[in-house]
Parts: structure tokens; sequence; C-alpha cells
């Protein structure tokens, strides 16, 4: 029975998924939009809208959460100057996932994942 598992497992353990979605968020919150497989990019989605929502707080308290899970300490600086202050009166939503077509090697959906303006 799948009771309560609501995040998709991407072929990884726990602690190795947490690392990619970490890595992921840092990428996209530097270079602003990236190139993935359209499962990471849905769940990339949800990691990162609840990064920028608890960055939009702005207190100390949401700044060590947001470090405890993403450890880039550029990404977290940008998030937390630049992109939680344009999303201010936004309620959510920040994210855009265009379908991309298949990836030549394994025809993997391919997408690209870019924060809105």
């Amino acid at each position: 029975m799948r009771h309560r598992m609501d995040n998709r497992t991407l072929g990884r353990y726990g602690s190795h998924r947490m690392a990619m979605l970490s890595n992921m968020a840092a990428s996209l919150f530097l270079e602003e939009n990236i190139t993935t497989t359209l499962i990471r990019a849905k769940e990339l989605r949800r990691f990162a809208e609840r990064l920028i929502t608890r960055a939009k707080g702005g207190t100390v308290h949401d700044r060590r959460i947001v470090r405890t899970k993403m450890a880039h300490k550029e990404a977290a600086i940008k998030l937390f100057d630049d992109i939680a202050k344009r999303y201010v009166n936004r309620p959510g939503g920040y994210t855009r996932i265009v379908k991309t077509g298949f990836r030549a090697g394994d025809s993997a959906p391919m997408a690209v994942i870019s924060l809105v303006d």
C-alpha cells in the first residue's frame, strides 16, 4: 500500500535524493532556468517553491531553515536578497515548467524549469 507516499523516489535513496534536489534548486536560483527531465522538474518545483515561500519571511529562523535544506551559500544569498523580494505580492506559483521533447539517448521526456517574472 502507498499510504502517505506523496513524493517520487527518482530511483535514489533519501539522502541522495535530497542532495540532488538541493543542488538542482541552487542551480535554479543562480541560473533562473535549467533543463532536466520532466519528472525531476516536477519534484524540483515542489522543493524550490517551498524554499521561496520560506525566504519571503526573511527572518533569521527562515534563513537557517533554508540553509539546512540547501547548503549552497551564494544561492541562498541570492534567494533571500533578489528572488524573495521579487515575489513578495505573489501567493505562489513561482516556477514554470515547459516540455521540450525527448532526450536522444533514452527518450526521457525533457523540460525546462524556470522562475516566472
